[in-house]
């Protein structure tokens, strides 16, 4: 499952065409800009199917051309950057990024992430009919009949969603429902839990997976979610 149409924003122009030639072959329509500004004065900025963004560009940087993104569009952003450093994968993620490698990358490990993002992202007919979350057996009962085993934790998370109605979720609410004491360790912890139920679901059945992140605030789940 691959987007129509991708953005590679990357000052790297070995890099961006290499990246380009590898899409276009599996017959995407790829626009490349070197620069955050560049993206942002084209017309049709915000009209893409995807998005692949570095980090380190000569003007709008990479984690406020996320945060603009994240404003106009929820289809699928996936960061790849060698910028290194405690707290980049956080601040990527809390911008609203769903995924993040690091340079250097080959053009297969690029087409997996872009392929399990899209797989979220993608609206489909299905996406209004309600996940079910079995406390007695540990279970998240997917629409599509497929289910998932949940640890205690998973169970933790995903009973904040109840009765959210799509609202977002604040990191300190999910905290304190899981047992974190606040703070940088107590995200990461929360980033990591996330991270691994996703990965869960994705490999239990291929809907979109509707649990979000929300840049600056929290976790949503867009889809109605009941507790039987």
């Amino acid at each position: 499952m691959l987007p129509k149409s991708l953005v590679l924003v990357d000052d790297d122009l070995d890099h961006s065409d290499h990246l380009a030639r590898c899409f276009q072959q599996l017959g995407v329509v790829v626009h490349a800009f070197a620069d955050g500004g560049a993206l942002l004065a084209d017309p049709s900025a915000f009209q893409h199917d995807f998005y692949v963004l570095d980090l380190m560009l000569p003007t709008v940087q990479g984690i406020d051309l996320l945060k603009i993104l994240r404003l106009r569009t929820d289809v699928g952003v996936l960061v790849i950057s060698g910028q290194l450093g405690e707290g980049v994968f956080k601040k990527v993620v809390d911008a609203g990024a769903d995924m993040y490698l690091s340079k250097p990358v080959q053009c297969e490990q690029v087409e997996a992430a872009v392929m399990a993002v899209q797989r979220r992202v993608v609206k489909t007919p299905a996406n209004d009919m309600p996940w079910k979350l079995d406390r007695r057996a540990g279970e998240l009962l997917v629409p599509d009949g497929a289910r998932v085993s949940l640890s205690e934790m998973d169970m933790a998370v995903l009973e904040c969603f109840i009765g959210a109605q799509n609202e977002p979720v604040t990191r300190d609410v999910l905290n304190r429902h899981i047992g974190q004491t606040e703070g940088e360790d107590a995200s990461d912890g929360l980033n990591a839990t996330i991270y691994r139920l996703r990965r869960r679901i994705e490999r239990a059945t291929p809907m979109l997976v509707p649990l979000q992140s929300k840049s600056r605030v929290g976790y949503v789940f867009k889809a109605p979610l009941v507790l039987i």
